[in-house]
């Protein structure tokens, strides 16, 4: 298993990594899979790409019909033509996030026809963490798959820990402005628009943005269950409460999409009423601001960025369908990005896996990126090995999605493994498993053998059916 390099067609100059597994099987002697990169090893591949949609952002490149080199990277990752990737960003149901500060970005695209991405959460708190941590948090989520990762630091030295992050990292980078902005000082649109045009030069590539949540929905919060659990949300009903006017967010969005539009950042539109419990969901509030976010998508879509609609939250198994279908009709088809849900409230510790149900079921349904649960939610700042849990959960979450919507990549690595496992190719199944080192941890017996532990040579049903079969 190694990284190779595959060469552009139209445009020769960029260099595609992917993962190639060897296999011992005649009929799939070998399969290349979808790599996220390697941190360890992140160089600035965008700044000597050409520029043949200068000034453009990616969704206005592609309503022009520029196929531009990040198109044909992204396209050449889900193993589909250019022209697919086009025709997503142009009809705003997908988005490529690649701040044209960030040149260490290897172009990815998410949306609900293409592999389903997810996301990782890192950042400090005021309670712990340094730069060096966050920053091998990082590389270790990359490594493990993470599509994207959002810094939502809140402690110290914020700026220097995400421009730590940045310079190391393959894929894009998320953050939640508003929590620098109280760094600044007072939280108001003066504070807010300097955080995005710093946070912008560094190089972030997609912003959350809780734009949606007007001062008329704070009444049907205060009904709720948990209230307000998005902390970029209740940042900004405080600040409406206080100064009994309208969010600034939202009075200044068409101010906000012009910076983004300059450095081609897209916009994941916060869901700051989200619901933290399944009493809550699919309430009066949270629907009211879905319907806010639909009409904020069409303001962004006319100023040329690129939108991504965050979702919830805590929602029971039967709940789930509506969301995506509201969101869908609601948001005019955006991509849509969603925590978890987490399908019960009963399970601390175990979030992860609560959530983990939920993400496979609306990935299925079309939610294009799925942001990881660690089994640390509700309770504490994940470390090292929770970013692990959390990822590896989430790819399985992903992945399931995939083969539920008859992804060929998917099925055909599904189909390598079960070859591999009927034939006791130990080394095939660990190398095509989402994670290797504790599959082959876990395997009890010689690598050659055609039985483990869990049955013996006498009453394995594989072995018994070759037996069969001879």
């Amino acid at each position: 298993m190694h990284r190779i390099y595959i060469q552009g067609t139209i445009y020769p100059e960029i260099q595609v990594g992917m993962r190639e597994i060897f296999l011992d099987d005649k009929d799939i002697p070998s399969l290349r899979i979808y790599d996220t990169g390697d941190a360890s090893h992140a160089k600035p591949i965008r700044s000597t790409w050409p520029k043949p949609a200068e000034g453009l952002t990616q969704r206005q490149a592609a309503q022009k019909g520029i196929i531009t080199p990040e198109m044909e990277y992204a396209a050449i990752r889900e193993g589909m033509p250019p022209e697919t990737v086009l025709k997503e960003l142009a009809e705003g149901r997908a988005v490529l996030p690649a701040n044209k500060n960030h040149p260490e970005c290897e172009p990815m695209i998410i949306g609900s026809k293409f592999l389903v991405k997810i996301n990782a959460n890192i950042g400090n708190s005021a309670l712990g963490s340094s730069i060096e941590e966050e920053v091998e948090k990082m590389a270790y989520a990359v490594k493990l798959g993470a599509d994207t990762v959002m810094d939502l630091s809140t402690g110290k030295n914020i700026h220097e820990t995400r421009e730590a992050i940045l310079r190391k990292c393959p894929v894009p980078i998320g953050t939640v402005p508003i929590y620098q902005t109280l760094e600044r000082g007072d939280l108001c649109w003066e504070n807010f628009r300097d955080t995005l045009i710093e946070q912008a030069e560094q190089g972030v590539d997609y912003f959350t943005i809780h734009a949606g949540f007007l001062r008329d929905y704070i009444p049907l919060a205060l009904k709720r269950t948990t209230g307000i659990v998005s902390r970029g949300g209740s940042l900004i009903a405080c600040w409406m409460q206080t100064h009994k006017q309208e969010n600034f967010l939202y009075t200044h969005f068409k101010e906000i999409c012009e910076i983004l539009r300059e450095y081609d950042i897209a916009i994941s539109l916060g869901d700051g009423l989200r619901p933290g419990c399944i009493a809550d969901s699919n309430d009066e509030a949270q629907f009211a601001e879905l319907k806010t976010l639909g009409e904020l998508t069409k303001i962004a879509w006319d100023m040329g960025v690129q939108v991504i609609i965050e979702g919830p939250g805590h929602v029971p198994l039967n709940k789930i369908k509506e969301n995506m279908d509201l969101q869908l009709e609601l948001c005019h088809g955006a991509p849509f990005y969603t925590l978890g849900p987490l399908v019960t409230d009963i399970a601390p510790g175990y979030d992860h896996i609560t959530s983990g149900i939920g993400a496979a079921v609306i990935g299925m349904l079309g939610t294009a990126m799925l942001c990881y649960v660690t089994p640390k939610e509700h309770l504490g700042l994940p470390n090292k090995q929770d970013v692990r849990t959390g990822v590896i959960t989430y790819k399985l979450a992903a992945h399931a999605a995939d083969i539920a919507k008859g992804n060929p990549q998917a099925l055909l690595r599904d189909k390598a493994l079960s070859r591999a496992r009927f034939d006791f190719r130990w080394e095939d199944q660990f190398a095509l498993s989402l994670d290797p080192e504790t599959a082959e941890s876990f395997h009890d017996g010689a690598s050659h053998s055609e039985f483990c532990s869990m049955c013996g040579p006498d009453f394995c049903a594989m072995r018994n059916t070759r037996r069969i079969g001879e």
